[in-house]
């Protein structure tokens, strides 16, 4: 009841003024934050905006001098705990008009990888404070009370963040809940409550050559205010590993426009100007901002982000494989068996033809004795009829000599048709198998791999001059020197690695084998190659297309 009447007092005291002083929303008024300490805009932001691990500060002046005490402060130690969740806690003194709100703020965030490009991002942000009349116009005594009470405040902020590819929609609640620890009651009521909806899109872009992370980042949202006009605006963000450029709208407090520099690889510094537009706020002075970073931790080289990413991804596989094991097992059955199917029809076709082209050869062999022995009957009867005439001598002579013949003949006549049939049934032979390997470069390239959970895989058309197939990959280098040191253990370990270079992304990739179906691929990867090869390995698939 106290609370109450003292929010008629105090609006009471508003209405008074209204004629005079523009109100200002109750909000933490973060609507530029977009580099660091985005964690006060969305708390599922603080597992990549706001640049763990890093000690980020934030000041903000409201329609005021630089020279002046800001109206927002926010110091905050943002810090990754593990590849799917970050946590941080700060310091916030915040004016918002009528109350000073001074506290300390504990932020948590967590991933939840829906699929290969769908990621769900859940966070909270809670506020402990202390709150205190900003302005003793606002604090009417009564007979009991002589000054104004301090009161302590728990509120707490859950916001989500959908990540489909580089497409982001946020949703947050500024105020959920909250409790007033001195007056043992809720601060808000329900109809107090901030909502604010959030959409992004990353843009990729080429600046810098020496950067391959360079975004464009439009970001459209729509807040809701108790008691004023809801807010709709429009930040658009430039960042690359050298600065970033941002400009934006708001529907009540104007436009805005900051730069930041990074220095060293670890400071960061940015300035921002904010100027109404409103009619309501002419004569207002312009806002300012500042936000300096400082990144905390050894800096990796690109090479070494790459391999702790393929650790990373390495674990997560093992965390994925027994729950994705027995619908992926169904799956590449499914595939194997048409397959086979496939191959079996052809090697079925292959030997009808087979037999048929055996059974013509036979055929010939036949007619060829069938027209030895005529030919030999012929001469019997020839040489019976000049018996009488030859002396015996003579006809045993030709005789012998016609059986000589013969017998040449039915040898030179089955030699060519044994010669013509091994022949024909080589080729029967090749052109099977040339049927069969055709069938499979058919079916290798028309394969279709449904990527399982977690599992790392790359596919690309073409590749060099390397042939189409899967690639068990091991390892990727971007100096010969760690390649070849790592090909020379590999040898010494008895495996006998290759590599291929990428003109794409300029990388060597170390595979231990090759493999027409993804079947055999990935039975030769979960099997590590036999026991040869215990670390991670991936599959890299050219399809020749």
């Amino acid at each position: 009841m106290k609370n109450i009447c003292g929010a008629l007092l105090i609006g009471f005291v508003v209405l008074g003024i209204k004629a005079q002083e523009v109100v200002l929303p109750t909000d933490f008024r973060q609507q530029n934050l977009t580099e660091y300490n985005s964690s006060l805009v969305n708390p599922a932001y603080s597992l990549d905006r706001n640049n763990p691990s890093s000690v980020a500060l934030w000041a903000r002046w409201q329609w005021q001098s630089y020279d002046a005490d800001p109206t927002s402060l926010f110091l905050n130690y943002t810090a990754r705990l593990n590849d799917v969740s970050a946590s941080g806690v700060g310091f916030f003194q915040h004016n918002t008009g009528v109350f000073l709100n001074t506290g300390a703020t504990i932020n948590y965030a967590h991933t939840i990888e829906l699929s290969e490009e769908v990621v769900l991002g859940v966070g909270l942000n809670v506020f402990a404070f202390q709150q205190k009349l900003a302005d003793d116009r606002f604090f009417v005594p009564n007979p009991i009370q002589t000054t104004a009470e301090n009161d302590f405040i728990l509120q707490m902020a859950p916001g989500v963040n959908l990540s489909i590819d580089r497409f982001n929609i946020g949703f947050v609640s500024e105020n959920l809940f909250d409790y007033n620890f001195t007056s043992n009651e809720r601060n808000t009521s329900p109809e107090d409550r901030m909502f604010q909806a959030l959409v992004s899109y990353d843009f990729p872009v080429s600046i810098l050559s020496t950067d391959d992370s360079s975004v464009i980042r439009p970001m459209l949202y729509y807040k809701t205010i108790p008691g004023l006009d809801n807010q709709v605006g429009l930040t658009t963000l430039l960042t690359t590993n050298k600065y970033w450029v941002q400009a934006g709208y708001n529907s009540f407090y104007g436009f805005s426009g900051g730069v930041g520099g990074r220095f060293f690889k670890r400071f960061s510094f940015g300035a921002l100007v904010e100027v109404g537009t409103n009619s309501d706020l002419k004569g207002q002075n312009p806002s300012f901002e500042l936000v300096t970073s400082y990144k905390l931790g050894t800096l990796k080289t690109p090479e070494e982000k790459l391999e702790e990413q393929l650790i990373a991804e390495k674990e997560k596989q093992k965390e994925n494989a027994l729950v994705g094991q027995e619908g992926n097992t169904l799956l590449s059955n499914e595939l194997t068996k048409a397959e086979k199917l496939a191959l079996r029809r052809e090697s079925k076709k292959q030997e009808r033809l087979a037999l048929i082209e055996s059974k013509r050869i036979k055929d010939s062999i036949l007619d060829a004795t069938r027209k030895s022995n005529a030919i030999a009957k012929e001469s019997k009867r020839d040489i019976g009829r000049k018996r009488d005439s030859i002396e015996n001598a003579r006809a045993e002579q030709a005789l012998a000599k016609v059986n000589a013949i013969k017998q040449q003949k039915q040898q030179d006549s089955i030699a060519a048709v044994m010669k013509k049939e091994a022949a024909a049934v080589a080729l029967a032979q090749q052109r099977r198998k040339d049927s069969i390997a055709q069938s499979e470069a058919l079916a290798m390239k028309n394969e279709v791999v449904n990527v399982r959970a977690g599992e790392k895989y790359e596919e690309v058309a073409k590749e060099g001059s390397l042939e189409p197939g899967y690639y068990l990959i091991v390892n990727v280098f971007g100096t010969k020197k760690y390649l070849d040191a790592f090909l020379a253990d590999m040898q010494k370990q008895g495996i006998n690695a290759k590599s291929f270079f990428r003109q794409k992304n300029k990388y060597n990739y170390v595979y231990l084998a090759k493999y027409n179906f993804i079947k055999d691929a990935r039975e030769a990867r979960d099997s590590k190659l036999g026991g040869k090869y215990t670390d991670k390995i991936w599959i890299f698939r050219v399809t020749g297309e």
